[in-house]
């Protein structure tokens, strides 16, 4: 199964993510299938980058979104 997840990236106590397209089985930071955006909590407010084309072939493929990234796609799409 295909999820749209985050990947951490960034420094210890400096978070910052990739929204990406994973295989369900691979490890948080392991292999993507393809980025899709980013999200920097560490920003006043925080900013989140999402290529809403991409998200969208992605989900009618079937890819299920986790529950932080829906957040983070109902906080974009404001």
């Amino acid at each position: 199964m295909v999820k749209i997840r985050l990947q951490r990236e960034g420094k210890k106590k400096a978070p910052f993510y990739h929204i990406v397209v994973a295989d369900s089985r691979s490890p948080r930071d392991g292999k993507i299938v393809e980025q899709i955006g980013t999200y920097d909590p560490m920003t006043n407010p925080s900013t989140v980058v999402i290529d809403n084309e991409k998200l969208a072939t992605w989900i009618k493929n079937g890819a299920k979104p986790t529950d932080s990234v829906k957040q983070l796609i109902e906080k974009a799409t404001k």
